[in-house]
C-alpha cells in the first residue's frame, strides 16, 4: 500500500470492490444516488445505528478518488461522523457533498478536498479535512 495525497491507495482492494460493484447490484439508497459510485458503505440513514453499536474506529464509509480512498469512521465529538452530525448535520445530502468533494474536488491545503463555484470569482462551496487520531486517510470534518 502506498500513500498519495491524503487518501490510501490499495489497488487490490479497489479492483475487488470495482468488480463486485459491477457484478452485484446494490439496493442501498446511498449507492443509488452516489455520482459515479464513489462512496462505498452502508446507507446514510443507517449509519447512526451502526455507530451506536460500534466503537469510534469503526469504518462506516469509504469515499473514493480514483484508486485512492478516504474513510469515514464513527469517530467522537471532535472528529469523524459523530462530529459531522453534531456540528453540521448528517443526511444523504451531506454524504453526497463529501463524496463529490473527495471524488472531484481540488486539494485545499488542509489535507482534504474542496468544491468551488464554477463561474465568477472562485469561492469555496464545500470543504473536507482529512486526518484524525485514528488515521491519516480518515475524514476529520466536512
Amino acid at each position: 500500500m502506498r500513500r498519495t495525497a491524503s487518501c490510501a491507495v490499495d489497488t487490490t482492494l479497489t479492483a475487488a470492490i470495482t468488480a463486485s460493484v459491477l457484478l452485484i447490484p446494490t439496493g442501498s439508497a446511498s449507492a443509488a444516488s452516489d455520482p459515479g459510485g464513489t462512496a462505498v458503505g452502508i446507507a446514510a440513514d443507517s449509519i447512526t445505528a451502526t455507530c451506536k453499536n460500534n466503537g469510534k474506529n469503526h469504518i462506516v464509509r469509504k469515499y473514493y478518488r480514483g484508486p485512492q480512498f478516504c474513510t469515514l469512521r464513527c469517530g467522537t465529538k471532535t472528529w469523524g461522523r459523530k462530529h459531522i452530525k453534531a456540528r453540521h448535520g448528517w443526511n444523504t445530502s451531506m454524504d453526497k457533498k463529501i463524496s463529490a468533494a473527495i471524488w472531484s474536488g481540488d486539494p485545499n491545503g488542509r489535507g482534504g478536498y474542496s468544491t468551488y463555484t464554477k463561474s465568477g470569482p472562485r469561492i469555496e462551496k464545500f470543504r473536507t479535512v482529512i486526518g484524525t487520531p485514528a488515521g491519516k486517510a480518515d475524514l476529520l470534518t466536512a
